[in-house]
C-alpha cells in the first residue's frame, strides 16, 4: 500500500541532487523518505539506514519560532507541558505572578511535548532512541533575562525524545482529528445551496488536497532542516514567504475560533431559548447572552499553564464527529424523522457558497508537515493521508445526504439546529457540538497568541502582563467579530474560499513549484498549474459571494 501511493508517477523524486546553494551539507533527503520514480515495487531501505535530520539553522531563527510546538499542541500531536502562558522554550513569561502554579521545567517533563497520542511500544521507544530529535524549532535563539533558563532550555533539547514516534495509526488517527472540524455540521448546508450535483466538489477537493498534502512531504524532504509550513514558505520564497504564510495559517485558526463562538452561540440558544437578561434597562437575549457566557469560560482556558488536559479532550474531536453522524442517523432511522426529502439536482447560484464550505472540510495542511515529521516511518505518509481523507470524506458524504434528506430547503447552517429538541440522539448531538469546540478554543487561540508574544521585548519587567493582554484582547476580539458576522455558514464559507484555497490548493503547488524547479517533468508543472487555477477560480467565486451574502444579510 505504501509503494503504490508514494511511488505515483505525479510525483518528483525529491532525492536531494548535489546543490552549490545548498545551506547545510546534511541537508539531503533520506532515500527512505523519498518517492522514487524509478522504484520497482520493492520496499524503500529502512529509516534507520538515514542519518538524522539535522538541527535547523536560518529556518529556526525567523519569526514564527514557536509554530511547530504550538501547532503540535493544537493537533494533539504532543502533549505539552506549557507553562503559564508560556511554554519551556519560552522563558520570557517565566517571570508570572502566578510563580505558585510553576512547574521546574525539567528533561522529564519537556521531553513530554513530543509525548505520542497514543501510547507506543517498547520496540517503537528503542527505534525513537536511536534518532536525532528534529524539533530544534522548539528551541528559538532569544535572549533570555535569566542564564541559568537557558543552560535548562539547552539541556532540556539534548534530553528530547525523537519526535519521529508515531506508528501508522497514531498518524492516521491525528491526521483524523485534524480534518474532522467543525465543517461536518455544514455539508447538509451545503448540499443545499449547490444542490446534489455540488458534493462532486467535495469529492474533487478532497483528491486534490491529498495530493498537495504529498506535495507538502516532497518540499520537506528537498532539505533536511525544513520541519513545518512556514520553513517550506521560507525555502520556496524567502523570509517573504515564511511570514506571509504564517499570516495566512494564523488568520485560519483565528476565524476557526470566532466560528467557535457563533457555533456555541446558536446552539446553547436553541437548547434554552428563553434564556435572557435585563441589566439596567438593557435586553440581553438568548444568543447575546451565551455567546458572552462562551467567551467567559474559554477566557481563563487560554491563560492555562498546562494545556495537557485540553490537548488530550481536544483530541475527542474524532470521536465527537462519529458521534454526532451516529446521532443524526438515529433521528432520522430509529426516531422515524425520516430521509424522505429529494432535493435540488444543482443549484447553480449557490455553488460559491458550496465551495468555501467544502473546501473549509479539508483546511488540514497547517498540520500536515507535523504529523509526517512524527512519523516513524515516513514514506507510509502518502498512505496515512489517503486513509484519514477517505474517513473523513465518507462521514462528510454520510452527513451532507442524511442532513439535506431529512430537512429539505428548511436545512439550517448546522444540522443540529434542525434536529427534534424532544429526542434524546438530538441532545446528544447538540450537546457534543457544544462541549468540543470549548476544548479547542485554547489550542486553536495558542499559537497565534505564542507568535505575538515572540515580538515583545526579552527584556521586559512586564512581559507576563502582556502575554494576559493579548491572549485577553484576541478572546474578545473574536467575540466582537463573532457578534458582528453571527452566520456560521456564510463565515465558513468565506474562510474555505479566502484561506483554506491557499494553504488547500495554491500555495503548496507554488512552493513545490518554486523549491524544486528544474526538476519537475512537464506532467508534474501542468498538474500543479491546474491545481492552482482551480484554487484561484474557487477563492475568487467564493469569496465574492460569501462577502456579498454577508453584507446582504447585515444589510437587511
Amino acid at each position: 500500500m505504501k509503494n503504490s501511493l508514494s511511488d505515483h508517477n505525479l510525483f518528483i523524486d525529491s532525492e536531494e541532487d548535489d546543490d552549490a546553494n545548498e545551506e547545510e551539507e546534511g541537508s539531503k533527503a533520506c532515500p527512505s523518505e523519498v518517492a522514487d520514480d524509478d522504484a520497482d515495487g520493492s520496499d524503500s531501505p529502512s529509516d534507520d539506514d538515514c542519518p538524522p535530520r539535522s538541527r535547523p539553522s536560518s529556518h529556526s531563527t525567523n519569526w514564527p519560532q514557536s509554530y511547530r510546538q504550538s501547532i503540535d499542541m493544537y493537533s494533539g500531536l504532543a502533549s505539552p507541558a506549557t507553562g503559564f502562558l508560556g511554554t519551556p522554550t519560552l522563558s520570557r513569561l517565566s517571570s508570572s505572578f502566578f510563580s505558585s502554579f510553576r512547574v521546574k521545567h525539567t528533561p522529564e517533563n519537556t521531553a513530554s511535548l513530543v509525548k505520542p497520542l497514543l501510547p507506543t511500544t517498547t520496540a517503537d521507544e528503542q527505534l525513537q532512541e536511536e534518532r536525532q530529535s528534529s524539533d530544534s524549532l522548539l528551541t528559538p535563539q532569544l535572549p533570555s533575562r535569566k542564564p541559568s533558563l537557558e543552560k535548562i532550555q539547552e539541556k532540556a533539547f539534548h534530553e528530547l525524545p525523537s519526535s519521529r514516534n508515531s506508528s501508522y495509526g497514531q498518524a492516521v488517527f491525528n491526521g483524523m482529528n485534524v480534518l474532522c472540524g467543525v465543517g461536518i455540521l455544514s455539508t447538509p448546508y451545503a448540499v443545499k445551496e449547490g444542490g446534489w450535483l455540488g458534493l462532486s466538489i467535495l469529492l474533487t477537493y478532497a483528491v486534490l488536497a491529498w495530493y498537495t498534502g504529498i506535495l507538502l512531504r516532497h518540499c520537506l524532504d528537498s532539505q533536511r532542516s525544513l520541519a513545518t509550513y512556514p520553513d517550506i514558505g521560507q525555502a520556496a520564497f524567502g523570509t517573504t514567504g515564511r511570514i506571509a504564510i504564517s499570516i495566512i495559517l494564523y488568520l485560519e485558526l483565528y476565524a476557526s475560533c470566532v466560528e467557535y463562538i457563533i457555533l456555541e452561540r446558536d446552539n446553547l440558544s436553541s437548547l434554552f431559548p428563553n434564556a435572557q437578561l435585563n441589566i439596567g434597562g438593557t435586553h440581553i437575549d438568548s444568543h447575546l447572552l451565551f455567546a458572552i457566557l462562551t467567551t467567559i469560560i474559554v477566557l481563563p482556558t487560554t491563560w492555562l499553564r498546562d494545556l495537557s488536559v485540553l490537548s488530550y479532550i481536544s483530541v475527542g474531536g474524532v470521536i465527537a464527529s462519529v458521534l454526532v453522524v451516529l446521532s443524526l442517523f438515529w433521528v432520522g432511522q430509529v426516531d422515524h424523522v425520516g430521509f424522505q426529502n429529494k432535493g435540488t439536482p444543482l443549484n447553480l447560484s449557490g455553488i460559491p457558497i458550496a465551495i468555501g464550505i467544502y473546501g473549509f472540510c479539508y483546511s488540514g495542511h497547517a498540520v500536515f508537515p507535523n504529523i509526517y515529521s512524527s512519523l516513524k516511518k515516513p514514506n507510509q505518509f502518502p498512505s496515512v493521508l489517503c486513509i484519514s481523507f477517505v474517513i473523513c470524506t465518507v462521514m462528510y458524504a454520510a452527513v451532507a445526504v442524511m442532513g439535506y434528506t431529512m430537512n429539505g430547503e428548511s436545512t439550517l447552517s448546522q444540522f443540529t439546529l434542525n434536529m427534534p429538541q424532544n429526542l434524546l440522539a438530538s441532545k446528544v448531538a447538540v450537546w457534543t457540538t457544544v462541549v468540543n469546540p470549548i476544548t479547542k478554543y485554547a489550542l486553536t487561540l495558542t499559537p497565534l497568541a505564542l507568535s505575538l508574544e515572540e515580538l515583545l521585548p526579552a527584556n521586559s519587567s512586564n512581559s507576563h502582563l502582556y502575554a494576559i493582554m493579548i491572549r485577553t484582547t484576541l478572546v474578545l476580539s473574536t467575540l466582537i467579530v463573532a457578534l458582528s458576522v453571527p452566520f456560521f455558514g456564510l463565515v465558513m464559507a468565506l474562510i474555505g474560499s479566502l484561506l483554506t484555497m491557499l494553504v488547500t490548493l495554491i500555495l503548496p503547488c507554488a512552493c513545490f513549484l518554486s523549491i524544486v524547479w528544474g526538476r519537475v517533468t512537464k506532467t508534474q508543472g501542468l498538474l500543479c498549474i491546474f491545481i492552482i487555477a482551480i484554487g484561484a477560480v474557487s477563492s475568487i467565486l467564493g469569496t465574492t459571494t460569501s462577502l456579498s451574502k454577508i453584507i446582504g444579510q447585515l444589510s437587511s
